[in-house]
């Protein structure tokens, strides 16, 4: 390994040890190291980092998380090496406000279920289905569906067991008596066409292994395809994780329909979700514009009760 390499495994094994994961810095930051490995380059410098932060038609955003990571890492270096450039933080300006997220209709889940269910082999259409269905009637994330293992699944309870997701918590998720039933339907199927499986994970792959995120998500994006479903002009193309914010903001919209007292419940939500801040949940409040039509509707019906 280069003196630069060195350094990264160092440095991550440190931050790791504080408790986090750096799954995405490691790999960005080892390309990082390649490519300053390639130039020649024997210390971290502005100009390098500059050069691979907005190399590969990098977007701003991109860039300037590109950028944060190598100042992290620089700022780290500086102890061992006085020549090291720490790129400032205001090199590049980025708009930290979060895009808005694609949500489905209810009809445009159905529709992506049943062309799931249509996929072949058998099993392998189930599991996509069950996995779509289940991130879009808990907003579990991607990983988590991909993590629950046979042990998590209590179908009499009607309660799944998310261990060790984001920011290492683990938490307990209660689900819909049809979604239970649905589960359980998939594994009749499952246990039927594979009876030995590699894994423990609930849901699997044909090969009995167990389902990669890799093949989820790109299975649902040809489905997306398939039944032209798209974004409105200039905004981000619809994703799976956006199963995940269409159940905040319609278990949100619910609530306001029925008239409940929505400030109070956000930090059930907040809990069911596995949000470690609950300002991460409040953000779904301004998040729809079909949700603050239904505030306005509600906040018009009560004023019109009060006059």
């Amino acid at each position: 390994m280069s003196g630069l390499a060195d350094h990264l495994a160092d440095y991550l094994a440190l931050r790791r040890a504080l408790g986090y994961r750096l799954v995405e810095h490691g790999r960005q930051l080892a390309g990082f190291v390649a490519f300053c490995d390639q130039r020649g380059d024997h210390t971290v410098t502005i100009t390098a980092a500059i050069a691979w932060a907005s190399s590969s038609d990098a977007s701003v955003g991109q860039t300037s998380r590109r950028l944060s990571m190598v100042r992290r890492f620089a700022s780290y270096l500086v102890a061992f090496d006085d020549n090291t450039q720490v790129p400032p933080a205001d090199l590049v300006h980025a708009s930290q406000a979060r895009t808005t997220p694609y949500l489905y209709s209810p009809d445009e889940v159905g529709a992506l279920i049943t062309a799931a269910r249509r996929l072949q082999p058998e099993l392998r259409g189930a599991t996509i289905a069950t996995a779509v269905g289940l991130m879009a009637a808990s907003g579990l994330r991607t990983g988590e569906v991909i993590a629950v293992d046979h042990s998590d699944v209590d179908l009499a309870a009607a309660m799944l067991t998310v261990r060790d997701s984001k920011w290492h918590k683990s938490r307990q998720v209660p689900i819909h008596d049809t979604v239970a039933a649905a589960l359980d339907r998939y594994r009749h199927l499952r246990d039927r066409t594979i009876p030995a499986p590699h894994t423990d994970a609930f849901l699997v792959s044909v090969t009995g292994s167990r389902l990669r995120i890799a093949e989820l998500t790109g299975r649902f994006r040809a489905l997306l395809a398939d039944l032209g479903i798209q974004a409105p002009p200039f905004r981000r193309p619809p994703r799976l994780y956006d199963l995940r914010h269409t159940f905040a903001v319609s278990t949100l919209v619910d609530w306001h329909a029925a008239g409940a007292d929505v400030q109070a419940r956000l930090p059930i939500l907040s809990t069911y979700l596995g949000h470690l801040n609950p300002a991460s949940t409040y953000w779904y409040l301004q998040a729809a514009p079909e949700l603050l039509g239904v505030v306005a509707h509600r906040v018009a019906r009560l004023t019109g009760a009060a006059t």
